[in-house]
C-alpha cells in the first residue's frame, strides 16, 4: 500500500492579506494613541541612552541601589535640562510688567551720536558712522514708524512661542517621567530592543541597534554638554561684568547652544550694554571672555561627537533646524538625534555591503557606468 503523499502547504492569500492588514492597522492605531507621547518618549530615550553609563557608575557607588541612582540621575536631569528651560519661562512671566514698561519707554528713546572710534574702523567705519548719524537725527516717532512692521512680526512670533514653551514644559515633564521608568527598567528595555532587532534582521539588526545607541550617546553628549559648559562660562562672565539677569541670560545661552547658534549673540548684546553703562574696560574684558566662550563650541563638540560616532557636523546643524521647524522647540533635541542614527545605520549598511564583495570605490562605479 502506497504511503499517502503530503502536498506542500498551500498559501492562503486571503489569510495573509487580512493578517497584514490587521497587524498594520493595529500598528497605526497604536502610533495614533501614543502620538502625544512620541516626542517625549524619543527625548527620554535619548537622555537615558546617553547617560546610562553614568547611572551604572552611580549605582556601583551607592551600594548597588538602583533606586538611589535613579533618584540622583533624575535630580541631575532636572537641574541640567529642566531648570534652565523653566527658569527662562518663569523669569519672562515674572518680568512681564518690566517688559511692558521697557516697550513703552521706546516712545521716548533717542539714539545717541556715534563715538569717534566708529569712523576709524577700517572699510566700513565711515558708512556705519554716516548711517548712525542719520538715525540719531530722527525723532522717536519716526523711528517707531519705521520699526512698526518689524515689531508687529516679532510680537506675533513671541505670542506664538508662548504656546510652544508651554507645550515644551509639558513634554519635558513627560520626558522626565518616562526617563525614570527607563532608568529603573533599562536592562529589560534594552533586551527587548535587541531581541526585536535580532528577530527583524538577525545579527545585522542587533549590530544596528548597538550603533544607534552609540550615535545617540555621542550626539546627545556633544550637543548638550557643550551647550551646558558654554552657557555656564558665559553666565560667569556676565555676572563678573555686572550684566543684569545673568541667570535668565544663561538659560537663553543654553537654549541657543542646543540650537547650534551658541552663546555669542547674547554675549555680544551684553558687550554693547556694558560699554554704554560701565565703559570701555569692562566691555573689553567681556569681549575677550566672549571670544574664549565662543571658541569652546568649535573644540568641545567635535571631540565629544567623534568619540562615539563619526557624524558630520553639517548633519547635526541640519537636524537642529529641521527638528525645530518640524516639532518646535523640542525638535532641537530630537532632530539631530534622529538624523544621526539614520546616517550611522546607512553608513554601516553601505560598508557592510562593500565588505561582502563589492569592493569598488564610487569613482570606479562611475567609470563602469560610463563605459556601459
Amino acid at each position: 500500500m502506497d504511503a499517502p503523499t503530503t502536498s506542500p502547504r498551500s498559501w492562503d492569500l486571503t489569510r495573509i492579506v487580512l493578517g497584514v492588514l490587521t497587524i498594520g492597522g493595529l500598528t497605526l492605531l497604536s502610533f495614533w494613541v501614543l502620538r502625544p507621547f512620541l516626542l517625549a518618549g524619543i527625548w527620554a530615550t535619548t537622555i537615558v541612552v546617553a547617560t546610562w553609563p553614568t547611572l551604572r557608575a552611580l549605582e556601583r557607588r551607592l551600594w548597588g541601589k538602583r533606586s538611589l541612582a535613579v533618584a540622583v540621575m533624575t535630580l541631575l536631569m532636572i537641574l541640567i535640562i529642566a531648570a534652565p528651560l523653566a527658569t527662562a519661562v518663569v523669569a519672562i512671566a515674572e518680568r512681564s510688567d518690566e517688559i511692558v514698561a521697557w516697550s513703552k519707554s521706546l516712545l521716548t528713546f533717542t539714539v545717541p551720536q556715534p563715538p569717534d572710534w566708529v569712523r576709524k574702523v577700517p572699510l566700513v567705519g565711515r558708512k556705519v558712522a554716516a548711517q548712525w548719524k542719520a538715525t540719531a537725527t530722527e525723532s522717536s516717532e519716526e523711528l517707531l514708524t519705521q520699526a512698526a512692521p518689524y515689531l508687529k512680526d516679532v510680537g506675533g512670533w513671541l505670542i506664538g512661542q508662548v504656546g510652544t514653551l508651554g507645550t515644551l514644559l509639558v513634554q519635558l515633564l513627560l520626558a522626565v517621567i518616562i526617563s525614570i521608568i527607563l532608568y529603573a527598567n533599562g536592562e529589560t528595555a534594552a533586551a527587548g530592543v535587541l531581541a526585536f532587532a535580532r528577530r527583524l534582521a538577525g545579527q545585522a539588526g542587533e549590530r544596528a541597534a548597538v550603533l544607534s545607541a552609540q550615535a545617540i550617546r555621542a550626539v546627545a553628549l556633544g550637543i548638550v554638554v557643550t551647550a551646558l559648559i558654554q552657557s555656564i562660562i558665559g553666565g560667569i562672565g556676565l555676572a563678573i561684568a555686572g550684566v543684569p539677569y545673568p541667570v535668565l541670560l544663561t538659560s537663553v545661552m543654553f537654549l541657543l547652544g542646543v540650537a547650534q547658534i551658541g552663546a555669542v549673540p547674547v554675549l555680544l548684546g551684553a558687550i554693547v550694554w556694558v560699554y554704554w553703562s560701565s565703559g570701555m574696560f569692562w566691555a573689553v574684558v567681556l569681549l575677550v571672555w566672549t571670544v574664549v566662550t565662543g571658541g569652546l563650541d568649535n573644540v568641545l563638540r567635535p571631540i565629544l561627537i567623534k568619540r562615539g560616532a563619526d557624524v558630520p557636523l553639517l548633519l547635526i546643524f541640519a537636524g537642529v533646524l529641521g527638528g525645530l521647524l518640524a516639532f518646535g522647540l523640542i525638535g532641537l533635541f530630537v532632530g539631530p538625534v534622529v538624523l544621526s542614527v539614520t546616517y550611522t545605520l546607512l553608513e554601516a549598511w553601505v560598508t557592510q555591503g562593500a565588505a561582502r564583495g563589492d569592493t569598488r570605490t564610487p569613482a570606479e562605479d562611475a567609470a563602469h557606468a560610463a563605459d556601459s
